[in-house]
Parts: C-alpha cells; sequence; structure tokens
C-alpha cells in the first residue's frame, strides 16, 4: 500500500477500516435494492410501480438532504454513520420479516423505502465529509472516493448475482435478511476507528440561514454550479433506466430474476472498471474534461441499449453504461469536493446528494410512466438522447471552467502555474 498509487489512500487505518465494512455491507445493500426491485414486478407486473418505489426511496433527498448537510458540518460524523447504520440495518430487518412471513405489500414496501431514503439522506452527504477526516491528507482525497466507489461497484456486481440465486433458491427474504446482518461490519469498524479530536461548528446558528449560506456558496461559483447541474439532469433522464431492468429481462429478453440479477451486475462490473480507472490516476488534472466526455457516452450508450434484443448485445451495452456513469458521476465528485472549502463541505454535498439521487425518483416515476404509453425501447432512447444534449451543453463551458478552476489548482500545487488545462 505504501508503494501502489492505486492502493494509497489505503495506507491511513481508519479508512482502511471503513473499506473493509463497505465492502462487506453494500453486498447486502446490492441484494436488497435487486430483492426489493424484483419483489415489487413479481407482485404486480407494472413498470409505472417500479417507478414509485424508486420514487419513494430518493424522495427525501431533496427534502431531507440540506438539513443533513447542515448537521453534517457541526461535526460528529462518526456518530451520525452509526446511528444510520443502526436505522438502516433494522429497516431491512423490517423488510425480511414481511416478505419472510408471507404477509409484504407493495404499500408496506413504498413505506420502508421513504424510511431508508429518509436515512440515506442523512448517511450519505455525512459519508463524503468524513472521508477527509478518515484520510487526513488531501492529497489521497481523490484516490479514497475512487477506491470507495470500487468497493460500492465491486459490490454492485457481486450482490444482484448473488441476489438472482437467493431469490432463485428462497425468495426475496433471505436477501433482506443478509443486508440487515451486514450492516453489522461497518457498526463494528466505525468503533474501532481512533479518530483525531474534531472542531464542532458552534450549533447556535439558525439551521436555515446556514441552509442559505451555503446553496449561495455552491451557486455562486461556476465550477460548482455546472458540475451540479449535470449531475442532476443526468439524474432526471439518464440514471432512471436502471428501474426498467426488470422489465426489459422479462419483457424484451424473456428471462427471469438471474437475467435481472446478470444486467444489474454488468453495469455494476462496467462501474468497477471506471472506479479503478479513476482510481489509477496520479491527479485531478482533466477531470471536468472527462466529466463531459463521460456523460455523453452515457447518453449514446442508452440509445443503443433501447435497439438491444439479445442478452448478450445488452450486457455489453450495459457495461459501457455503467463505466460511463460511474467516471462521470465519480469525477464530479472529486472535483467538488476538491474545490470546496472544508467548512461547507457537508452543505455542498448534500447537494451534490440532492442532484445525484434527488432528481432520480422523478425521472423514475416519468421513465415509468413513459413506458406504459411508449414502450420500454423509446423510452430509453429518449432518455439517452436526452443526456448526450445535456452533455454537449456541458462541454461547451469546458473553457470558462478551466479558467476559474486553473487558480485554485496552482494555489493548492495540483498542477504547476505553466500547465494550462486542469
Amino acid at each position: 500500500m505504501k508503494r501502489s498509487p492505486f492502493l494509497r489512500s489505503l495506507r491511513h487505518p481508519n479508512y482502511r477500516l471503513f473499506f473493509i465494512g463497505q465492502a462487506i455491507s453494500l453486498i447486502g445493500t446490492w441484494m436488497t435494492q435487486v430483492a426489493t426491485a424484483w419483489l415489487v414486478y413479481r407482485l404486480t407486473g407494472s413498470a409505472l410501480l417500479l417507478g414509485v418505489v424508486g420514487f419513494s426511496s430518493q424522495i427525501a433527498s431533496v427534502l431531507v438532504a440540506p438539513l443533513a448537510g447542515v448537521l453534517s458540518d457541526r461535526g460528529g460524523h462518526r456518530r451520525i454513520l452509526v446511528v444510520t447504520q443502526i436505522l438502516s440495518a433494522l429497516q431491512s430487518l423490517a423488510l425480511a420479516v414481511l416478505a419472510l412471513s408471507g404477509t409484504v405489500r407493495v404499500g408496506q414496501i413504498i413505506a420502508l423505502s421513504v424510511v431508508q431514503g429518509i436515512i440515506n439522506s442523512f448517511d450519505i452527504p455525512t459519508r463524503q465529509a468524513f472521508l477527509v477526516e478518515m484520510v487526513g491528507d488531501r492529497a489521497d482525497l481523490g484516490n479514497a472516493i475512487a477506491l470507495n466507489s470500487s468497493v460500492f461497484n465491486g459490490a454492485r456486481l457481486l450482490g444482484p448475482c448473488l441476489a438472482g440465486f437467493v431469490i432463485a433458491a428462497g425468495g426475496e427474504g433471505i436477501c433482506f435478511l443478509i443486508d440487515s446482518v451486514s450492516y453489522l461490519a461497518v457498526i463494528a469498524t466505525l468503533l474501532m476507528m481512533r479518530l483525531r479530536p474534531h472542531s464542532h461548528h458552534p450549533p447556535g446558528r439558525r439551521l436555515f440561514r446556514e441552509m442559505g449560506e451555503g446553496f449561495a456558496y455552491a451557486m455562486g461559483f461556476l465550477p460548482i454550479r455546472a458540475l451540479l447541474l449535470l449531475v442532476a439532469f443526468s439524474s432526471l433522464v439518464a440514471m432512471p433506466y436502471g428501474v426498467l431492468l426488470p422489465a426489459v429481462a422479462k419483457e424484451t429478453l424473456h428471462g427471469g430474476p438471474s437475467t435481472f440479477g446478470f444486467l444489474t451486475g454488468m453495469s455494476g462490473l462496467g462501474a468497477l472498471i471506471g472506479s479503478l480507472y479513476l482510481a489509477s490516476r496520479q491527479s485531478v488534472r482533466g477531470l471536468i474534461r472527462l466529466t463531459a466526455m463521460a456523460s455523453g457516452v452515457f447518453g449514446v450508450a442508452l440509445m443503443l441499449f433501447a435497439a438491444a434484443r439479445v442478452l448478450w448485445a445488452a450486457l455489453l451495452i450495459l457495461f459501457v453504461i455503467g463505466f460511463s456513469m460511474l467516471v462521470q458521476m465519480a469525477a464530479s465528485n472529486t472535483v467538488l469536493q476538491t474545490l470546496v472549502e472544508d467548512d461547507k463541505r457537508g452543505r455542498v454535498m448534500s447537494l451534490y446528494l440532492m442532484a445525484f439521487m434527488g432528481l432520480v425518483p422523478w425521472g423514475s416515476l416519468l421513465a415509468g410512466f413513459l413506458a406504459t404509453r411508449i414502450g420500454l425501447g423509446r423510452t430509453l432512447f429518449l432518455e439517452g438522447a436526452a443526456c448526450l444534449a445535456g452533455a454537449l451543453v456541458f462541454a461547451r463551458q469546458l473553457p470558462r471552467l478551466r479558467s476559474l478552476v486553473r487558480p485554485i489548482y496552482v494555489r493548492m500545487g495540483i498542477i504547476l502555474p505553466e500547465v494550462t488545462h486542469p
């Protein structure tokens, strides 16, 4: 780890513990994601209700994330994360009890999805802000973010494949039970960390004033604003393709839960390779341009996926979709965390959460509605075309973005004064 630039952030003991706990827990998380989608489609046969469940699980990101960002900036990251992991374990256990007892209903799934969305609204921005505290050295921050994405997408590859076999053998409830137990790994590693005393933000100021300050800061600087808007647009028009995969597996490819697991897993494999590629990079230089390119490839791949009618072609295209989507989102995350001031990190990352996840519910509803009206293929094609258009608009701003980011990178020592392309 000391010699390998690819694993350099793992030399920090606290981050290494966090990495191990995440590697275990996220497999269970992805098993639950796949099992929930398949359970809903098995109970209802409705693409629209798949969109409704996706909406309910993520709508809290819009409503609660700004508050979560303020609390994150006030400190106590580990305490917040321990609480969110305990609550997530209980939520998955409730799903397991309902599914295994045969009493589960779609309304209950929707309600528990809302609960998990609220938990995630506090968990994700706090987790992002906690990275700096665990790693310590800002030079390793980009690598830590990329490795985080690697373990997330490694689980995204393994979890859905395991879920497909577990569902076929024992039902969705076993997946939920495995997920509930897996949260114990994260809780244990969080409690094992040895952290330096952290200066807490004074809690006497008004929450809404602090929210407003964070929003004004993010929207007042073009590079942060442009990245957030691109992430938000992609999340609205392109990322909801995932809620349609159960319908694609069954109706277009004439498969079952294993086919659905393979589709999700191949997208996860592409994302894993994308995160490994980002982890191998030595610097954040070029990431803004890479974000624009990845967004464009994401859109084109979705348009091609709309025409796929055989499994091997769908799997190959989903690999590209997973790769490009991960590179766009993780590169945006890395640039944002590099640019943002430490005392506003939680609030800016809560805005990132809103952009990344908060608009996906509305896109999920729209995708489910369009799929029932114009068909799966046309819906996926429109999603890809819109994503490509957004990438082209962002690309037109690249010269201005570079000129604004370059002085910050020079001041940080990331690039030399004579380098012209951040």
